[in-house]
């Protein structure tokens, strides 16, 4: 169904995370707002932990208690959520990477008989265990418990990807189905390469000709950073780390001759994206990889772990490389043969940009109102 097709929808948008926090979640929200608010006539509420602003593009905000955990801010499950539900009266209830908040949401939505969607967009069970010290695999084993159990609540679980989807069904989570992710082709571009402000920053981060290997996202241990070590010393490069987070001091101590760029949004996140000239990612439990499709569209050669979202992502030999993150030396051989060969760059670059050409959020936002649809229908039935 093209966009612009579907009915008017009341929209309840319950999430573990929004503005003014900066992660893969409220970006997935915003984009998908942005995009709601495009077509008009849809009327949504966004729940979310406070502090946040009171609306977004019109649509009306509801804050609940929150607490800071590991620099999160985490809501709180009150039953005030069934409240708001019971007030605003939505058609569908989407719950953004639920875990406590959403799952509040979703029991909520049960009790009420209001439609529910999850959107599975975070390895939390993963996440648990990374941060578990000696408690990680009872710690990994009761969070995918968890997990199954409040995904069980919802009518219709989105994975992002097939490696996502097929970790969901083994874990015995019901009524899977697939839903990517869009990127914003107007802001992350190849042809800001041409941008004198890219110029500029590619001679500061690359005085003598090196070539530019660049990294965003968080800065935390479920992102796998310390294995840039292997590439610290490959001769003719330069690394640059765009983002911020708990591991910043020890990885500016294990690459003392990287660039720390701070966290980035905006059109400055798109030029530092555009001054890269191959993009590395390196965490083996990433759902999606949004920041891969930023990178494709901003016309560089992605290098990423054979595991997890990158899978569905990155064609080996097209568009960039995959390399086994169980093989010492493997991430190194990826890096350094796209270091060595600037052709084959450029030729991956272009096949990222043409790859991710039709992958926008309104076409993206379209699939989920089609999703919203499916549950809503009278004839829908909630398999046990």
């Amino acid at each position: 169904m093209s966009q612009g097709c579907h009915e008017h929808v009341r929209i309840a948008i319950v999430t573990e995370s929004f503005l003014p926090t900066l992660n893969g979640v409220t970006t997935s929200v915003c984009r998908v707002l942005d995009c709601l608010a495009a077509q008009g006539g849809h009327e949504v509420l966004v729940v979310c932990p406070g502090p946040a602003p009171s609306n977004y593009l019109g649509f009306a905000v509801k804050t609940v208690p929150s607490v800071t955990v590991r620099a999160f801010r985490v809501g709180l499950p009150t039953k005030q959520l069934e409240q708001i539900l019971l007030q605003f009266a939505p058609d569908v209830v989407h719950a953004a990477s639920p875990f406590g908040l959403g799952a509040r949401a979703l029991a909520a939505a049960r009790n009420l008989a209001i439609p529910s969607v999850a959107i599975y967009q975070t390895d939390m069970p993963s996440y648990v265990a990374q941060h578990g010290g000696v408690l990680g695999d009872f710690a990994h084993r009761t969070s995918w418990r968890w997990v199954r159990h409040l995904h069980s609540l919802a009518d219709l679980t989105l994975a992002p990807s097939s490696a996502a989807t097929a970790e969901l069904a083994e874990h015995g989570v019901p009524r899977v189905a697939l839903w990517g992710r869009g990127v914003d082709t107007s802001q992350f571009d190849a042809t800001l390469k041409a941008d004198p402000q890219v110029a500029v920053l590619r001679r500061r981060l690359a005085p003598n000709g090196e070539v530019i290997v660049g990294y965003v996202g968080r800065l935390a241990p479920e992102k796998e950073l310390h294995r840039l070590e292997e590439i610290a010393d490959l001769p003719g490069i330069s690394i640059a780390i765009v983002g911020e987070g708990p591991d910043r001091d020890d990885l500016e101590r294990l690459l003392p001759n990287a660039h720390f760029l701070g966290r980035q949004e905006g059109a400055t996140l798109a030029r530092s994206y555009a001054s890269f000239d191959v993009f590395v990612h390196t965490g083996t439990k990433e759902t999606f990889g949004q920041t891969l499709q930023e990178a494709m569209a901003s016309g560089l050669p992605v290098v990423a772990p054979a595991a997890g979202g990158p899978l569905d992502i990155v064609k080996p030999g097209v568009t960039g490389l995959l390399f086994d993150p169980s093989a010492p030396g493997a991430l190194r051989r990826s890096v350094g043969s796209l270091v060595a060969d600037e052709a084959m760059r450029e030729r991956m670059g272009a096949s990222a940009v043409r790859k991710v050409a039709d992958r926008s959020w309104a076409g993206m936002t379209d699939k989920l109102l089609d999703y919203y649809g499916h549950v809503t229908r009278p004839a829908w039935a909630r398999a046990a």
